[in-house]
Order: C-alpha cells, then sequence, then structure tokens
C-alpha cells in the first residue's frame, strides 16, 4: 500500500473529496471537522437526493412510516460542499482529477465511499414489476407495490429478502420467498444455524421455497428451473451486492477478486492519497488472520475516523475492528459480532426453536463471533470479549442464564 505523507503545515490547505454520499462518505466528511480539519471537503453523491441512511429503506420508508431517512447534518454550517446528482466515470490519479458527468474535479486527497451496488437476477432486467431494493428511488417504486397487496415473489432469502418479505407481509401482501440454496441466509451463516430460522417464515405467513432456482422472470410470473410458475405482481430481487467500483477501472487502484478497493491496515489504497472505506473497500484483519469484505452500517460509520486521521497526518491505531450488524425481521432483532470460520466450534446458549437464543464460535476456546436472536445483553458482553480476545470456558458459554461476561476460563 502507498504512504500517504503530508507536509508539515500543508495538510490542513490540502482538498480533500468524498466520492459517495452514503454512511460511509458522509461520516468521513464529519470526522474531517471534528477531528480539526480546516481545509475545503466536497462530497459528491450519484444520486439527486439529501445524503441519506439506507436501513430505513427496508423498514419505514418502505412501509410509508417515513418519508425519507436523511442524515442529521448540517453540510453548510460544517462547510462541506454537497454535489448531488453528479456521477464519477473515472480516475486520474497522475492528475489528481475525478471525470464526472459534469466535468472533471480536482482533488488533492480523495476517499472512495461508493459503496455497493446489488447484484441482478440475469435476464430479469427491464421485465415490468421487477425491482431491486438499495435507493430512496426504490423504495418509492415499491411503496404504491406494497399498498395495493400484490402477490409478491422475492428472489433471495438474505439479509435483505428477508427484511423485505417482513415488510410486504405487514402490509398486507402474500408473500412467496424463492432461494436456490437449502436454507436461508446460505452465504452468511452454517446449515445448522440458519435451519432454525426458516421456521420464521411460516410463522409470518410466508412460504419459502428453498432448493428453487428461477428460470425467468416474465410480467406477473416466475418461473422456476422445475417448471413452477409462481404468479407474482411484483418481483423483488435480494440475491447480494458487490462492491460499486466498476469506474476505477484503468486507475491504478488495485482491486481484489469481489471487486473491492485492497484497502490497507489505515483504509489507504494502492494510490497515494487516495483512501477507500465502507462497502467498497477490504482491509486486512490481523484480528482474524485475513482480508475482511464488510457489508455493513457499521463498517461504514466507523472506517471514517480513521481515514480522518491519516489525512490529519496523525497515527491512528489500525482498522481492525469487530464487524458487527443488525436485522429485524419477522417480529425478530437479530445481531451478529464478529468474524467465524468453518472450522470454529459452535456452542448454543438456548433454544433455537424459542423466541431468543445464541451461537457463539470459538477459535482455541478464544470468542470470535456470536449471532444473538432477541439477546441484546449477549451481543453487548460478547462484541467486548471477542475485541478483548478472551478465552471462554464452553460449559459455562452454553448456560443462557448465565451472562457472558461470566463465563470466561481466564
Amino acid at each position: 500500500m502507498s504512504e500517504q505523507t503530508p507536509h508539515e503545515g500543508t495538510a490542513q490547505r490540502r482538498r480533500v473529496v468524498v466520492v459517495g454520499a452514503g454512511m460511509a462518505g458522509v461520516q468521513t466528511a464529519v470526522a474531517l471537522r471534528e477531528q480539526g480539519f480546516k481545509g475545503p471537503v466536497t462530497v459528491i453523491g450519484a444520486e439527486p437526493h439529501q445524503p441519506y441512511d439506507r436501513p430505513p429503506l427496508s423498514k419505514a420508508v418502505l412501509l410509508g412510516t417515513a418519508e425519507g431517512s436523511a442524515f442529521d447534518v448540517d453540510f453548510e454550517s460544517l462547510g462541506v460542499g454537497l454535489r448531488l446528482g453528479c456521477e464519477v466515470h473515472g480516475l486520474r490519479p497522475a492528475a489528481r482529477e475525478l471525470d464526472t458527468e459534469h466535468g472533471v474535479v480536482p482533488y488533492d486527497v480523495l476517499v472512495l465511499a461508493t459503496g455497493a451496488e446489488p447484484v441482478t437476477l440475469p435476464g430479469a432486467e427491464g421485465v415490468p414489476g421487477t425491482h431491486l431494493l438499495r435507493t430512496l428511488d426504490d423504495a418509492a417504486r415499491l411503496r404504491p407495490v406494497l399498498a395495493r397487496q400484490h402477490d409478491i415473489v422475492v428472489v433471495g432469502a438474505g439479509w435483505i429478502g428477508a427484511e423485505f418479505a417482513t415488510a410486504a407481509r405487514e402490509a398486507g401482501c402474500a408473500v412467496t420467498v424463492v432461494e436456490a440454496a437449502g436454507q436461508p441466509l446460505a452465504g452468511a451463516l452454517p446449515a445448522e444455524v440458519a435451519a432454525p430460522m426458516a421456521a420464521w417464515y411460516a410463522d409470518a405467513g410466508i412460504t419459502l421455497r428453498t432448493h428453487a432456482r428461477v428460470d425467468r422472470v416474465e410480467p406477473g410470473a416466475v418461473l422456476l428451473d422445475d417448471g413452477t410458475r409462481l404468479p407474482a405482481g411484483a418481483v423483488v430481487v435480494g440475491i447480494g451486492a458487490r462492491p460499486a467500483t466498476a469506474w476505477l477501472a484503468g486507475s491504478g487502484v488495485e482491486l481484489g477478486a469481489h471487486g473491492e478497493v485492497l484497502a490497507d491496515d489505515r483504509l489507504r489504497t494502492s494510490v497515494p492519497d487516495v483512501y477507500a472505506v465502507g462497502d467498497c473497500a477490504s482491509f486486512p484483519s490481523a484480528r482474524y488472520g485475513e482480508r475482511l469484505l464488510v457489508h455493513h452500517w457499521d463498517n461504514a460509520l466507523q472506517g471514517p475516523r480513521t481515514v480522518a486521521a491519516d489525512i490529519l497526518g496523525e497515527t491512528p491505531a489500525v482498522y481492525d475492528p469487530v464487524p458487527y450488524f443488525w436485522s429485524e425481521q419477522f417480529g425478530r432483532f437479530v445481531q451478529y459480532a464478529g468474524h467465524h470460520a468453518a472450522g470454529d466450534r459452535m456452542v448454543w446458549r438456548g433454544d433455537p426453536a424459542g423466541p431468543s437464543w445464541t451461537v457463539c464460535w470459538l477459535c482455541e476456546d478464544r470468542l470470535v463471533a456470536l449471532l444473538a436472536v432477541g439477546r441484546p445483553r449477549d451481543l453487548a458482553q460478547g462484541r467486548r470479549l471477542i475485541e478483548a480476545g478472551r478465552t471462554m470456558d464452553a460449559e459455562a458459554l452454553a448456560d443462557p442464564a448465565r451472562p457472558l461476561k461470566n463465563a470466561t476460563a481466564d
């Protein structure tokens, strides 16, 4: 990774341009000001809307209980310039310039915070009634669909699919979820952990079809590869997301196998004075011994503090957080902290058929991750134990009545 080395006394005069007006981009601008940066800061966003938070899109905004989710940030008083409705097409590091649809934008320091974009279903693009749920405009298009109580087919039983299905059912729609794998959340959780969650769909009155592959989508229907035809007044595709980095082709910014920007432990890229933060970037984790690509809100909140400190010429602590995310689905609050590997030992706390339970993952008796369903205290205590690298007594850990903090072995 490149060294970002501002000369003494010049850091405050440099122009910082942030590409991306989501959580990571906005928090980078806020962190710069909070840490005392006085130079010009500009945030460029492809969407025309005031910068907004995304989690409410699959909940309050979608159901019409909130009109939007704009960040409570006074950009004018912070002295942060906004260029909205401005798509960036390319980066020329040698000239320190961005090519945008509205012309060239020069920079001294650049922060890449373009987030992720949804994976589309092949053959479904442009089919009437087919939707994604990633932006405020997506949510606006889906609100009247829910209001009309259409029969809805959701493709993908991941986090976003489950959250949308929950909202659609709450709105009174008949919902069928189709998933190519054998259980929900197949890419995120082991089968034995995800399997109990399948019952949540039936409890909510939602049909879940696993081992179901979509052959094609046509107006008014989804056809599966086994010949099943599912009527669909609307189809919502939630089969994953990938870093929004295609515009960096040819720039010299090194990308990984998933198209993510390869940042170092201070979120610096391979190009001098270019940083990357949030969903578009991976970073090396000494805690887990591998590079992590984290597509979740908390990562976009934490990373900007490291970026701001490095821009200011300080020596920030290396960026190695305990990943954290949450999901509200089917009347349950699901939280996950840490990172687990296939070989890590699982310890259950509570009955997964019940309303609240936790799964912990141990690596050499050290707590490395946990999934908590309706047990926020387990999550809060577990996250601190992971940060501290504490080893656990597995027998004590399995007792759901015993606080996690009292189940340590050291």
